[in-house]
């Protein structure tokens, strides 16, 4: 059924693909309700905190839902941030009010989430963080937030942001930082700006706060405390949603193959065709690494964890690096290959420019501009890299001016 008392069909949302999240997102919006409406949402919650969730169920049958919902090629979501990211963290950080308030919304698909830490000048210094979060004078307790985020996902449309703050005055690095629900309606204090990318799309945006507000009660975990809670939510972002997010590259993957057969690049190619054949074992061997980061044997399926279904990766720092390097580098080569399998069409557009439409890309270009920013977003694969280093191979930090 549909959300809004109207069914899910009346405005078809298209398949998820690079890049696309933010479009269509009325339609998108309801997609998340109808979701919600149907007990889809919240998958598992109750394994930690009852009443909550929409529906019991097991890490493994977790990952089976979503599984099947990529491979289906069903609608992209834009409640993703909320229900894999935020609502874990509350699960394992926040407080019986906190989840209260907003695990329920999230679970009917009504309040949608953007993340608030990537700042300008820091790039993947997460620890780089200047945007300041101070007593608010005329609210005891509240905050005031002054700084800027940068390459924010969805925050033209989310309704409520979640941000890593230097609540501390003069502290630096990880020390002084707190974890903060803030509400994005709050005009004149919250400015969003779009950033246009290479492929003519908009979904990161730049975020100014002058003064917004931030309750003394959305405020999760200790103060000064946020780097706990934020570097906890950066292993939840690379668990199960990694093995999801394979699907819908295999279906990449599966359309690229296709094409390199119908047109004939396939067998006029050895080269192209051993490149194919080498993104096939690859992305099989990332799925592995998946499971087993995540507590399975390959050769048994997954299994729950012990505990609160938590991820496996948080006992190892150097998992969700090795992740990130594995998929961001693998899509990028995607995108390169279905252009050298296209070859000369790939330099020209699905229809004739015009003033009125000037910047026309179909899906294969589109996937080859937005890729060229999987190794950098998330964590820079030269981030990751030094993250392995030194936490997993112990070599000492890198010498810094």
């Amino acid at each position: 059924g549909g959300g809004a008392g109207e069914p899910a069909d009346a405005h078809p949302v298209r398949r998820a693909r690079s890049g696309s999240a933010h479009e269509e997102i009325a339609a998108r919006r309801r997609w998340e309700r109808a979701l919600g409406g149907a007990g889809w949402i919240g998958l598992g919650w109750d394994r930690t905190h009852g009443g909550y969730g929409n529906r019991t169920a097991t890490l493994t049958q977790q990952v089976v839902w979503a599984e099947e919902y990529a491979r289906a090629g069903a609608p992209g979501r834009v409640g993703h941030i909320g229900e894999n990211l935020l609502a874990p963290t509350l699960l394992a950080h926040g407080t019986e009010e906190q989840r209260r308030r907003f695990l329920p919304a999230i679970a009917r698909g009504e309040e949608l989430w953007c993340q608030g830490y990537s700042e300008p000048e820091a790039g993947s210094d997460l620890a780089g963080v200047r945007t300041a979060a101070e007593p608010d004078p005329g609210n005891t307790g509240a905050y005031r937030l002054t700084g800027q985020k940068i390459w924010t996902s969805l925050a033209q449309d989310a309704d409520w942001c979640f941000v890593l703050a230097r609540t501390e005055r003069g502290a630096t690095g990880h020390r002084g930082l707190s974890f903060l629900l803030v509400p994005m309606d709050q005009p004149d204090r919250i400015d969003v700006r779009p950033i246009r990318q290479m492929s003519g799309t908009a979904e990161f945006n730049e975020v100014f706060f002058d003064g917004a507000l931030a309750r003394a009660e959305h405020r999760v975990g200790a103060e000064g405390d946020g780097w706990r809670v934020a570097t906890g939510l950066l292993a939840r972002e690379r668990g199960v949603s990694t093995l999801v997010q394979q699907i819908g590259f295999a279906a990449e993957l599966d359309e690229v193959l296709r094409l390199a057969l119908r047109s004939g690049a396939a067998r006029r190619d050895p080269v192209l065709r051993d490149q194919l054949i080498r993104a096939w074992a690859e992305l099989k061997t990332m799925r592995w690494n998946a499971l087993s980061t995540l507590g399975a044997d390959p050769r048994e399926g997954l299994r729950s964890p012990p505990g609160d279904g938590a991820c496996a990766d948080r006992d190892d720092p150097g998992a969700p690096s090795v992740a990130k390097l594995l998929w961001a580098g693998w899509h990028q080569r995607l995108g390169e290959l279905a252009m050298r399998v296209r070859g000369a069409a790939a330099a020209l557009g699905p229809a004739d420019w015009s003033p009125e439409s000037p910047y026309e890309l179909d899906a294969w270009q589109r996937l080859f501009l937005f890729s060229r920013a999987d190794t950098l977003y998330g964590g820079s694969d030269e981030i990751q890299r030094g993250i392995l280093a030194q936490r997993v191979l112990g070599l000492p930090r890198e010498a810094r001016p």
